[in-house]
């Protein structure tokens, strides 16, 4: 983050972010108190369009919500070019799967136009979850549920793909049973 403008911590941003989110299944049921609330534990910046806000294999223990701007998600695609895999606009977080295990970035993103993001950390999401325990289990709650709806999405999406190349699923097969 440090090739970003740091703009401070999200409190004069609480009003903008707040209305923002009826667009974020992260924070969509939290009440202008909490996203006040929260807001202190924020940290915002600004991208230029064009800018590299995340890069795939860099470690992160942080995830990003929207302000305002777009946001280019792009996977490397083996030895190909990186590949256009989502777009995220207002209200829509990123990096979430860093924030909750560490594990370095799964893809690149880059800011598609003038973009203001606030910033989550581990550590405080740790401190919200210690001073504020309703708060935090109602973001880590909310967190779980996404994920786990990402995760149906891609499961879907990758059997579709392997039906179109006539390929067998048993080579997908958990022997851990950890998919259900």
């Amino acid at each position: 983050m440090s090739q970003l403008e740091y703009l401070g911590d999200a409190t004069p941003f609480a009003t903008q972010v707040h209305a923002l989110l009826p667009y974020s299944p992260l924070f969509e049921d939290l009440s202008l108190a909490e996203v006040g609330l929260i807001s202190p534990f924020m940290q915002v910046y600004r991208a230029q369009t064009g800018q590299e806000v995340l890069r795939e294999g860099d470690e992160g223990d942080f995830m990003l919500f929207v302000i305002e701007g777009r946001i280019e998600v792009l996977k490397q695609a083996g030895s190909n070019l990186p590949r256009l895999i989502a777009i995220v606009a207002n209200g829509k977080t990123l990096g979430e799967m860093s924030l909750i295990d560490g594990h370095p970035r799964s893809a690149t993103c880059i800011a598609d136009a003038g973009t203001v993001v606030g910033v989550l950390t581990r550590e405080n999401l740790a401190r919200i979850i210690l001073e504020q325990p309703i708060l935090g289990a109602k973001i880590l709650m909310a967190l779980v549920v996404m994920l786990s709806q990402r995760l149906r999405t891609t499961s879907a999406q990758l059997l579709a793909s392997l039906d179109q190349m006539g390929r067998p699923y048993d080579e997908l097969v958990d022997q851990d049973g950890g998919f259900v």
